[in-house]
């Protein structure tokens, strides 16, 4: 075939095809009758030629302007701020959104507390605390109880590097113990003085262990320990936790520590101030005195409290009436400290008993009762015997076999997939530890049922949340005591900056440690301004610490990808340790903080604008759990104030949360509502807004009303959003509904509007042009996502067998379309070229093998491909190989149909 003939050939209207050789769904070339008229004249016969070519001129250029139409339409609409041949980063959006879903899909949007009316959670003989309000207020000076004391000494159990912490405190007098509030810091702070102090001068001194007040800090401690005030005898113990994240308080320097060890050291005593890590404590915890409190092995800790309240039910046949023995058990390394062993000595497994009364549990720190550690027992420790003896057992002192099993059933009920879902922490804290051994004893024993194991399991993530939030601000409002100034103001940004890093975590969990970073420090700001508007919020540069961040957000970091400008790199993502806390954090921040609402507002509105997809589609999906849970503010707030924003960007954003919201089957409907009197009623932007919330499959009632509403929007005003419109069917054609998709395709190229056959044509192009990754949610493992880096048009063709025919009609019909040709012929050399990769490795063949056959199927067909193969073998930029064009005929064409000077040319 001559090449002048071929190369002209694409120019001419498409010959007819015979009914039986195509799928009558997609008709080719009989929808687009119209446009193949304008390339033949309406009267042949004409008398004049001058005319003739007049008329034919202007037909030619009028058919370039449709394709040149055509081709702005299937742009990229989401690039209207970008350079035309930028591509946006789709892919890195879908990935970003995927995995703020993943965090949030917990199942916790509806579970919480009413803590306006309950102080407690009461479940089964467990009562949760729940009013965190008591954390540092009830923590004044005075006598540590001797029963504590004693319960201490029996049920701590040894984190990790104890032998150096106590041989710390006996050669220097003084520890500065840190941590993360809650880890069992204060808990070991006591074990740490009770031992040391047992065996020193006030080791008969039933007072020898006492607190100090945190208001007059190191220093004042310094002074009573040296004037001698309030009588206290030699070989004291002290537990002081200063209150350092007070605005205007200054923390204690090495001359106030060396002074209060010198001073401990002359009277006998010792003293451990607890802190909780961050920028005040560093430099305590970077000196001579400073330590880092390993958190306690709550692993251990539940297997030990689990054994213990499992053998207050059946007796333990190992132990005599006094309820010593041994505790190995499931605890494995974890034992308690013997009543009156040495300091070096091994620790039993005796454990004080509750007796079968409601067991009181404070999820707080529990500073006043040491409930680091496991929270306050409210039980006569001497009385433990005989409440044993009077309880009912489901088994003798000697029944070995029912405890046995009761241990293995408690084993596996630890690991019941649904409970650890439930807990949703990756490890827990020592309180935490404590209720959830007592929910699994009281489920085995039959007192807690197993609806109430759950709720009590998702609960601890609901009070941790409650926990950090409560009264963070209330130092703000008191004025300094017993000057009666006004309160001091100034710090406010180093008071609100754990807050917002909990609540960036939250929202952007799985982004960059960076991107995390920055955000909470703009939240900060934020909180700041709302707390105090008349200040500018000062935030010192220098004095950030990434682990204390984690360790006071229960945070954790990994190393995975993340996305820069369309391309994978390594970088060091945050977590929080536990998939249930995001959820419980937001619930927590907008069920009950109504005042801090409108700074989250503004900085989710920043968030918005940002350009990296990990921090905005985050942002977007957090948004729609938010308006969730208030769907009145969040429409008002936030959907509908950014549906109606000038840049794709924020529009995105908002239809982003409108399908987050639509997952939700409470709140279905009225998405279904909004995005439909948008698709109907709306502005241009609403209507923008309203085709990408459809593109995600669950804001209309069906497949069918999404295309409908789809169709509605792109055929508006001349298609002025077809682009948009053409983009989200293509998103559609990723879900199990596809064939209805393809159905409806073709059913408009046969349309009689043109606007309806233009919204198929732009589809189906766009179809080969956009990559799986740009609009699958599917994970990898599935059969398209391990091919998200392939046109989805292949993709289909690969993995859809039964599709094969109709997509092939579809493309055929864009390759025989005047205004849609050109650019349907650039995609189909994209597709060809993308048969293998350059290093030779195979990529999109098998798509290529099931798509062009279907596409070649008759004379005309092939005539083309072998045209198009000629010309991409003979481009200048780009040659392509002999041999790869060879491999691309063999696959389009059958030998049997191969004509000898094709073959001569591709083998």
């Amino acid at each position: 075939m001559a090449d002048e003939a071929v190369a002209e050939h694409p120019a001419e209207p498409a010959a007819p095809k015979a009914k039986d050789a195509r799928s009558p769904e997609a008709p080719r070339g009989g929808a687009r009758g119209d446009d193949n008229a304008k390339d033949t004249p309406d009267a042949p016969g004409s008398d004049a030629a001058d005319a003739a070519d007049a008329e034919a001129a202007e037909r030619e250029k009028e058919r370039e302007r449709a394709a040149d139409r055509f081709k702005d339409r299937t742009r990229d609409p989401l690039a209207e701020e970008q350079g035309e041949e930028e591509p946006t980063d789709a892919a890195a959006a879908t990935r970003a959104r995927r995995s703020g879903q993943k965090l949030l899909a917990s199942g916790r949007d509806l579970i919480g507390f009413d803590r306006s009316d309950v102080g407690r959670l009461h479940i089964g003989d467990i009562n949760i605390g729940l009013d965190a309000r008591r954390s540092g207020l009830s923590m004044r000076d005075g006598p540590v109880p001797e029963e504590e004391l004693l319960r201490i000494r029996r049920t701590h159990i040894e984190p990790e590097g104890y032998v150096r912490l106590r041989r710390a405190l006996e050669a220097r007098r003084l520890l500065v113990l840190g941590g993360a509030p809650g880890t069992g810091r204060a808990s070991t702070a006591l074990a740490l003085l009770e031992e040391v102090t047992r065996g020193g001068e006030g080791g008969q001194n039933s007072e020898r262990v006492r607190r100090a007040d945190p208001e007059e800090g190191v220093r004042g401690l310094a002074t009573q320990v040296v004037d001698g005030r309030g009588g206290h005898p030699r070989g004291t113990g002290y537990l002081l936790e200063p209150a350092l994240d007070r605005p205007g308080t200054l923390p204690p320097d090495g001359m106030d520590l060396d002074q209060l060890a010198s001073a401990l050291a002359q009277q006998g005593s010792y003293a451990v101030v607890v802190v909780s890590v961050g920028s005040a404590a560093n430099p305590l915890l970077a000196g001579r005195y400073g330590a880092i409190c390993p958190p306690a092995p709550t692993r251990e800790l539940v297997a030990v409290r689990l054994r213990q309240r499992l053998e207050e039910e059946h007796g333990d046949p190992g132990r005599g009436g006094d309820g010593d023995g041994d505790g190995d058990g499931d605890g494995g390394g974890a034992s308690a400290r013997d009543g009156d062993g040495d300091r070096d000595g091994d620790r039993g497994a005796d454990r004080d008993r509750d007796g079968g009364r409601p067991r009181h549990v404070g999820l707080d720190e529990g500073r006043t009762r040491g409930t680091d550690q496991g929270g306050d027992r409210h039980t006569d420790l001497g009385a433990d015997g005989d409440r044993r003896a009077d309880r009912p057992r489901h088994g003798g002192p000697d029944d070995a076999g029912a405890l046995s099993r009761l241990l293995e059933r408690a084993a596996e009920l630890r690991e019941d997939p649904e409970v650890t879902e439930a807990v949703g922490l990756d490890d827990l804290r020592p309180a935490e530890a404590e209720l959830f051994a007592s929910l699994l004893a009281g489920h085995l024993l039959g007192s807690v049922g197993r609806e109430e194991l759950l709720s009590g399991c998702r609960g601890l993530a609901a009070v941790q949340a409650y926990e950090w939030f409560a009264g963070v601000d209330r130092a703000l409002a008191a004025p300094p005591p017993g000057d009666g100034r006004a309160p001091v103001r100034s710090g406010t940004a180093a008071l609100f900056h754990p807050v917002a890093f909990r609540i960036a975590l939250a929202v952007l969990g799985g982004a960059s440690h960076s991107a995390v970073s920055a955000a909470a420090h703009l939240l900060t700001w934020e909180l700041s301004v709302q707390s105090d508007p008349d200040s500018t919020p000062a935030r010192p540069l220098f004095c950030d610490d990434p682990e204390s961040d984690l360790a006071l957000s229960r945070a954790r970091p990994d190393n995975g990808p993340v996305d820069v400008a369309g391309a994978e790199v390594t970088g060091r993502l945050i977590f929080y340790r536990g998939a249930a806390l995001p959820a419980a954090v937001l619930a927590e921040l907008w069920d009950r903080h109504f005042p801090v609402r409108a700074p989250v507002v503004r900085w989710l509105r920043l968030l918005a604008d940002d350009p990296r997809p990990q921090v905005s589609m985050r942002a977007a999906v957090a948004a729609g759990e938010l308006s969730v849970r208030d769907f009145e503010h969040g429409y008002a707030e936030l959907v509908r104030p950014l549906a109606e924003a000038p840049t794709p960007r924020r529009r995105v954003f908002a239809a982003t949360a409108l399908d987050q919201a639509a997952g939700h089957a409470s709140h279905r409907r009225a998405v279904r509502k909004v995005v439909e009197d948008w698709s109907r009623h709306g502005t241009p932007a609403l209507r923008w807004t309203a085709a990408m919330a459809l593109g995600y499959g669950r804001s209309a009632d069906s497949m069918d009303d999404t295309l409908d509403a789809l169709a509605r929007i792109g055929v508006r005003d001349d298609g002025e959003q077809l682009a948009v419109a053409s983009l989200n069917v293509v998103r559609l054609l990723t879900l199990p509904e596809c064939a209805t998709v393809l159905r409806r395709l073709a059913d408009w190229t046969g349309h009689h509007g043109e606007e309806y056959q233009d919204l198929a044509l732009v589809s189906i192009v766009r179809l080969a042009l956009t990559d799986v990754d740009e609009v699958l949610d599917d994970e990898p493992g599935t059969p398209l996502g391990d091919r998200g880096d392939w046109p989805l048009l292949l993709a289909l063709a690969a993995t859809r067998p039964e599709l094969t025919g109709k997509l092939a009609d579809l493309f055929w019909t864009a390759l025989n379309t005047a205004r849609s040709r050109d650019v349907a012929f650039d995609a189909l050399e994209t597709l060809l070229r993308s048969a293998s990769r350059k290093d030779g490795r195979e990529w999109t063949r098998e798509g290529l093998a099931a798509l062009l056959p279907a596409l070649t199927a008759e004379e005309h067909d092939r005539r083309r491909l072998d045209w198009l193969l000629r010309r991409m073998m003979r481009d200048q930029d780009r040659p392509l190989t002999e041999e790869r064009a060879r491999a691309l005929w063999r696959l389009a064409v059958p030998a049997r149909q191969r004509r000898s000077e094709e073959e001569e040319s591709h083998g």
